[in-house]
C-alpha cells in the first residue's frame, strides 16, 4: 500500500481512537485489516488500485448486507451497513458520471459490438476500480436496448 494512503487512514484511525469512536475505530481496522490480507495475498505492496479494489468489495459485501437486513424488517442494522458503506466510499476515486459511461458504450457498441458480454469486456477495463459493475451492466442494457 502507498505510504500515503496508509498514513491517511492510520491518521483517521489514529483520531477516531481520541474521540472514542468505538464504531469508526472498528470500521477503519477491519478495513485495515483487509488491506494488509491483500498484502500479504498478492505478495507485494498494492497499488492505490488494489487498495480501491479492496474497498469497493468492503463496500459490496454492505450494500448486500443492507438487502439482506431490509427483506429480513431489521431498519437498524441496515442502517449501521448504510453509515459504514458511506465511510468507506469517502476513500474511493471520484466516479465517473453516467454521461461518461455511456459515451463509453456508445462508442463500443458503434464500433460493431452488439453482445451484452462483449460490451461489458471492452467497457469495464476503463472503468475499473473507479464504477460500480451494475451501473455499467444497466448503460449497458438500456444502449442495447434491453431494458433493465
Amino acid at each position: 500500500m502507498t505510504a500515503a494512503l496508509m498514513a491517511l487512514v492510520q491518521g483517521e484511525l489514529l483520531d477516531a481512537r481520541k474521540a472514542q469512536d468505538k464504531d469508526r475505530v472498528l470500521l477503519l481496522s477491519t478495513v485495515l485489516s483487509e488491506i494488509k490480507n491483500r498484502e500479504i495475498e498478492v505478495g507485494r505492496d498494492l497499488t492505490d488500485e488494489d487498495v480501491v479494489e479492496v474497498l469497493r468489495r468492503a463496500i459490496k459485501r454492505r450494500r448486500e448486507s443492507i438487502e439482506m437486513y431490509v427483506q429480513a424488517g431489521r431498519e437498524e442494522l441496515a442502517e449501521v451497513e448504510r453509515r459504514e458503506a458511506s465511510a468507506l466510499e469517502q476513500w474511493l476515486p471520484a466516479a465517473p458520471s453516467e454521461e461518461e459511461i455511456r459515451a463509453a458504450v456508445r462508442a463500443v457498441v458503434d464500433a460493431g459490438v452488439s453482445a451484452l458480454g462483449a460490451v461489458m469486456g471492452k467497457v469495464m477495463p476503463q472503468f475499473k476500480g473507479r464504477a460500480d459493475g451494475t451501473v455499467i451492466n444497466r448503460i449497458v442494457r438500456e444502449e442495447l436496448g434491453s431494458g433493465p
